[in-house]
C-alpha cells in the first residue's frame, strides 16, 4: 500500500533589520502566518534533473522517495540514473535497484544487481569479521582454565562417545568395544567394530562412573547405535542408528547406507516398539538428537535440503499427540559453512554444540549460546581450553546442579580412537549481552524529537520483522538480535520523508546506535525565512579567491531557480559571508563578488533583476566565537562560511 506524505517544514523567522517599530513586526509575523510557500523538495528535483542537473545525492533521494512509496517502476528509473553516474554507493542501493528491476520484469539484471549486492555485502561482513576474530585466541583464553578434567574410566581401545544422563544415575555412552558378542561385526571403512549403546551406574556425588554393562539388546542391531538422549520419565528414547530397521537396510541413491533417527519406548522394563522418526530420508543423515528441557523440541544434526554447511543443526517440535512439526534450520548464528554437530541442551536453556568453523583451538571445539524465550540466540562462545584442544572435542553434557559432566575427544593421551572425559566446571562461563538496534528519531530543523513514528525492522533479505512506535522521547529499540547479521530500519511518518538505515551488528557490541533526523516533505516558508534551507544550501561553492560558480554551486542555484519559476512575486536577497581568516577588506569585496556572481547566474537563467538583491558581508556576521585570532576547527570556520537566500516578498 502506497503511504503517500505531505511535509509542512516552519522556518524560524529571523527580521532582516533591528530598527523595525515593533508594530511593523508584530504585523511582519502576521503577514507570515497568512502567505506561505510550500516548496517540495523532490518536484523541484524532478524538474531540475530533466533539465540535465546530475547529482548522486539528488538521484538517491529521487529513487528513495518512490521505493518508499512503493512506485517501484519510477524508483528504477532514477536508481539506474544513479548507477550511471557512479557505483560508489552504499550497497543497500544494489537490493533496492534490484527489488524494482524484478518489479518490472528485468529479472537479468536485477540478477546481476542482486549479485553485486552480495558480494559488496559479503565482503564487507567479512572483513568486519576478520577484525572482530583477529584476537579470538585471546577470547579463548579468557574462557579458559574453568574445568578440572580427567579420564571417564570407562574407555577402551576402542571408540568411546557419545555420552547421555538417563535418570540421575546411569551415563550411557556408545562404545565400538568387544564384550565377545559372537554376532560383533566390524565396519569395512575403519577396521573399527560397529558400535552399540553401554550403561554405566554413576555413584556418589561426584558421579563416578563404575562398571561398564550392555545398555539394552532389543536396541542393537547389526550396524551404529549411538547419541541417546531420553525423557525425563525414562519411558522414551531418542537415538542414531543407521539406515536399518526390522532387518532391512536402506540406501541412498549412491548405495550409501546413511544414518537416521530413531524412537523407542520403555514398557513392561524393556525398550520396544523401534520406529524411524518422519523427517528422516535415504537420501540424507540425521542423528545425534537433543531435547529440550521441555520436552517439546527436538534438536538434531543433519545434511538434508536447507543445510548452510557441511551438517547443521536443526531443531523440530514434538506435538502433543505425538506428531512431529517441520524441521527448522537454527540459522547462521550457530551453523557455519563447516560442521556444526553434537547438541546439548541444558535445563538453563543452553544449547552446547560442537563445530569446525567457529573460532577454536583446532578440530572441533566445544561452543555454547543461550536460547532465549523468543527462540533466538545470543553470541557463540568458544568453552575454552582444558575441554576445548587441538584435536577433536565434542559431546558435551553437563548437569547443572553440580556443574559435572562428560564430553568426548580423539585427543593425544587417551586410550581408544575417542575417549570419554569427565570435568567439573569450577567457574561459570560470563554471559554476553543481548544485541539490539536502538536510537532517537527527531525533526531535521528544530531537532525536536518525534514520538509515534513507525519504525520497522527487516533482515538481511528485506523481510519485515517486527514494527513499533518511537515513544514520547522519540526513542526506539530492536532487543535480542544476532551478532554479525546485517539489518534495515526503516522510519516513516505523515508529513515527513520516509528514512532507512543499514547496520552490521558486530561481536561484542551489545547496543548499536542508529538515530534519525527527518526531513519534511514540504517547506513552508514566510518572508524572512532562507530558501536554502529547504534544500540544505549552506554554501556556494567558488574555487578558491575566485566569484565564478563551479558546477557543484550551479546544482543548487537551478533549485532556488526552479522554486523563484514556481513562484513569479517571489523575491530573494542573497547574502554572502566569510569566515574570519582574512582582512576584513578583503573578505568584504571577496564575498561582494559571489554575492553578485550568484545574483548573475540567476538572471542569466531566466529570473528578472527586480527580484533579486545581493549584498556580501564579509566576516561581519559571524555566527559563533571564531573571530580574528581565535583558534577554531576547520569545521566551526565552515559554519561562517554561508549563502543565504533570504525572502523579501511573496
Amino acid at each position: 500500500m502506497k503511504n503517500i506524505t505531505v511535509i509542512y517544514l516552519t522556518i524560524l523567522f529571523f527580521s532582516s533589520s533591528s530598527n523595525y517599530a515593533q508594530k511593523a513586526k508584530v504585523s511582519n509575523a502576521d503577514k507570515k502566518y497568512d502567505n506561505y510557500a510550500y516548496i517540495d523538495a523532490i518536484k523541484t528535483y524532478e524538474r531540475i534533473a530533466g533539465k540535465g542537473y546530475q547529482s548522486p545525492d539528488m538521484y538517491q533521494k529521487l529513487g528513495n522517495a518512490y521505493f518508499f512509496n512503493s512506485e517501484l517502476d519510477k524508483a528504477a528509473n532514477w536508481y539506474s540514473q544513479l548507477f550511471t553516474l557512479t557505483t560508489n554507493v552504499d550497497p543497500v542501493y544494489y537490493y533496492r535497484y534490484a527489488y524494482c528491476l524484478r518489479s518490472i520484469g528485468d529479472n537479468e539484471k536485477a540478477n546481476q544487481m542482486l549479485k553485486i549486492y552480495n558480494e559488496k555485502s559479503d565482503n564487507t561482513n567479512k572483513g568486519e569479521h576478520y577484525i572482530q576474530e583477529v584476537n579470538y585466541l585471546d577470547k579463548i583464553k579468557e574462557n579458559s582454565g574453568r574445568y578440572k578434567i580427567k579420564d571417564a574410566g570407562i574407555n577402551t581401545k576402542y571408540t568411546d562417545y557419545g555420552s547421555s544422563f538417563y535418570g540421575e544415575n546411569k551415563l550411557v555412552f556408545a562404545s565400538s568395544r568387544d564384550t565377545g558378542s559372537l554376532g560383533q561385526r566390524k565396519h569395512t571403512w575403519t577396521d573399527q567394530y560397529f558400535t552399540n549403546l553401554y550403561e554405566s551406574d554413576l555413584t556418589g556425588d561426584s558421579l563416578t562412573p563404575s562398571k561398564v554393562n550392555k545398555f539394552a539388546k532389543s536396541v542393537k542391531s547389526k550396524f551404529h547405535e549411538a547419541s541417546p538422549v531420553f525423557t525425563k520419565d525414562g519411558n522414551t528414547m531418542y537415538f542414531t542408528r543407521n539406515n536399518y530397521l526390522e532387518g532391512k537396510k536402506g540406501k541412498d541413491d549412491n548405495k550409501v547406507t546413511l544414518v537416521k533417527l530413531y524412537k523407542a519406548s520403555f514398557v513392561d522394563k524393556e525398550w520396544t516398539n523401534v520406529t524411524e522418526l518422519p523427517f528422516n530420508s535415504n537420501n540424507y543423515s540425521t542423528a545425534h538428537p537433543s531435547l529440550s528441557p521441555d520436552e517439546k523440541t527436538l534438536y538434531f544434526v543433519s545434511d538434508m535440503p536447507g543445510t548452510m554447511g557441511e551438517s547443521d543443526i536443526f531443531k523440530v517440535s514434538i506435538n502433543s499427540d505425538g506428531s512431529y512439526g517441520t524441521p527448522q534450520n537454527l540459522g547462521k548464528i550457530i551453523n557455519t559453512a563447516g560442521r556444526e554437530t553434537f547438541p546439548f541442551v541444558s535445563d538453563e536453556n543452553e544449547i552446547y554444540f560442537s563445530s569446525d568453523t567457529h573460532s577454536g583451538l583446532g578440530g572441533l571445539d566445544i561452543f555454547v549460546s543461550k536460547i532465549n524465550p523468543d527462540g533466538t540466540f545470543d553470541e557463540v562462545q568458544n568453552v575454552g581450553a582444558d575441554v576445548n584442544s587441538q584435536k577433536d572435542d565434542f559431546a558435551y553434557l553437563i548437569n547443572t546442579k553440580n556443574r559435572i559432566g562428560f564430553f568426548s575427544s580423539n585427543r593425544d593421551g587417551g586410550k581408544g580412537y575417542d575417549d570419554i572425559y569427565q570435568f567439573l566446571e569450577t567457574k561459570r562461563l560470563v554471559p554476553k549481552c543481548k544485541p539490539e538496534i536502538s536510537g532517537i528519531i527527531t525533526d531535521s530543523i528544530s531537532k525536536q524529537v518525534l514520538s509515534n513514528v513507525k519504525v520497522t525492522l527487516y533482515d538481511d533479505q528485506h523481510k519485515a520483522i517486527s514494527s513499533f512506535q518511537s515513544d514520547s522521547d522519540g526513542k526506539y529499540s530492536f532487543p535480542n538480535l544476532e551478532f554479525k547479521k546485517t539489518y534495515s530500519v526503516r522510519a516513516e511518518i505523515e508529513n515527513y520523508t520516509t528514512a532507512e538505515k543499514t547496520a552490521t551488528i558486530k561481536i561484542n557490541d551489545c547496543t548499536t546506535p542508529l538515530n534519525f533526523a527527518l526531513e519534511k516533505a514540504l517547506c513552508k516558508v514566510a518572508i524572512g525565512d532562507d530558501l536554502g534551507k529547504c534544500f540544505g544550501i549552506k554554501w556556494i561553492y567558488f574555487d578558491l579567491d575566485k566569484s565564478n560558480i563551479r558546477p557543484e554551486a550551479a546544482l543548487d542555484l537551478a533549485k532556488i531557480l526552479d522554486v523563484m519559476g514556481q513562484y513569479p512575486n517571489m523575491k530573494i536577497d542573497i547574502r554572502s559571508h566569510t569566515d574570519s581568516r582574512a582582512s576584513h577588506k578583503y573578505n568584504d569585496g571577496l564575498s561582494e563578488r559571489r554575492a553578485k556572481s550568484t545574483k548573475d547566474w540567476l538572471i542569466k537563467n531566466g529570473i528578472s533583476s527586480n527580484r533579486l538583491t545581493s549584498k556580501g558581508y564579509g566576516e561581519t556576521q559571524l555566527v559563533n566565537k571564531c573571530s580574528d585570532d581565535v583558534q577554531c576547527t576547520e569545521e566551526e570556520h565552515q559554519q561562517n562560511r554561508r549563502s543565504e537566500f533570504i525572502i523579501t516578498a511573496l
